[in-house]
């Protein structure tokens, strides 16, 4: 399986641990855990992706792996485009994200989403939401936490409340929690965040992987776009 190895905060490089440091190092970033992603897509490698995240529970002694999500079904038309996790053998795995193209729900041509499941101070969600620094954690702190949720998903069955946050606007962003970890979802255009109008059901796919998933071309974005 071939990977991209880069910074899940500023998409930028990283150099592995060595005689002189321990971690994973970024030039703008400092101390990382690098962002890893598939090179390409298809039903091999997100079976290999599951493996590795069931794997890294295992040594952690956890109960459940950190979750990848994937809408299913999938929207009419969609696809799964991309799959990457942030954390390396050692550390275990803190962070996943998956990718879906397909067309737009409103404006014609395509759209993009990307579903990310993250630990907090990862910092992989923010920076595809574009929002600044490492967690959601200030954008839940002020009167958000007490508005009504601006949409809703269900999440291995369980209601999901998710909130807008205020990204650029050549995309559209919702956060919220589920499974023990913030969960993103952003779209390109920001017109594409009507999908979620409609309460999508989001799948673990470390549980299993359903049989007709289909598969396209890698996403742009979270092949190095944003």
């Amino acid at each position: 399986m071939g990977v991209a190895v880069s910074c899940p905060r500023c998409g930028g490089p990283v150099r592995p641990p060595d005689l002189m440091h321990s971690d994973w190092r970024c030039d703008v970033d400092g101390a990382v855990l690098p962002l890893h992603v598939a090179q390409h897509i298809g039903p091999e490698i997100v079976d290999a992706v599951r493996a590795k995240l069931l794997a890294a529970a295992q040594r952690a002694g956890d109960r459940r792996p950190t979750p990848l999500w994937s809408p299913w079904p999938l929207p009419s038309g969609w696809m799964v485009t991309g799959v990457g996790w942030v954390g390396d053998e050692r550390s275990g795995v803190h962070a996943t994200a998956l990718a879906c193209s397909g067309p737009g729900p409103v404006e014609h041509g395509p759209a993009d989403c990307l579903i990310i499941a993250e630990e907090p101070g990862v910092g992989l969600g923010n920076r595809f939401a574009g929002l600044p620094g490492t967690d959601p954690g200030p954008f839940f702190d002020g009167d958000l936490a007490t508005t009504t949720a601006h949409a809703k998903v269900r999440a291995a069955g369980w209601p999901t409340p998710l909130w807008m946050a205020k990204s650029p606007e050549d995309r559209c962003a919702y956060i919220g929690e589920a499974a023990g970890m913030w969960i993103y979802i952003v779209t390109w255009p920001a017109a594409a965040g009507y999908l979620l109008e409609e309460e999508l059901e989001l799948h673990d796919l470390s549980d299993d992987v359903p049989t007709h998933l289909v598969y396209g071309a890698p996403s742009p974005y979270l092949h190095g776009k944003a």
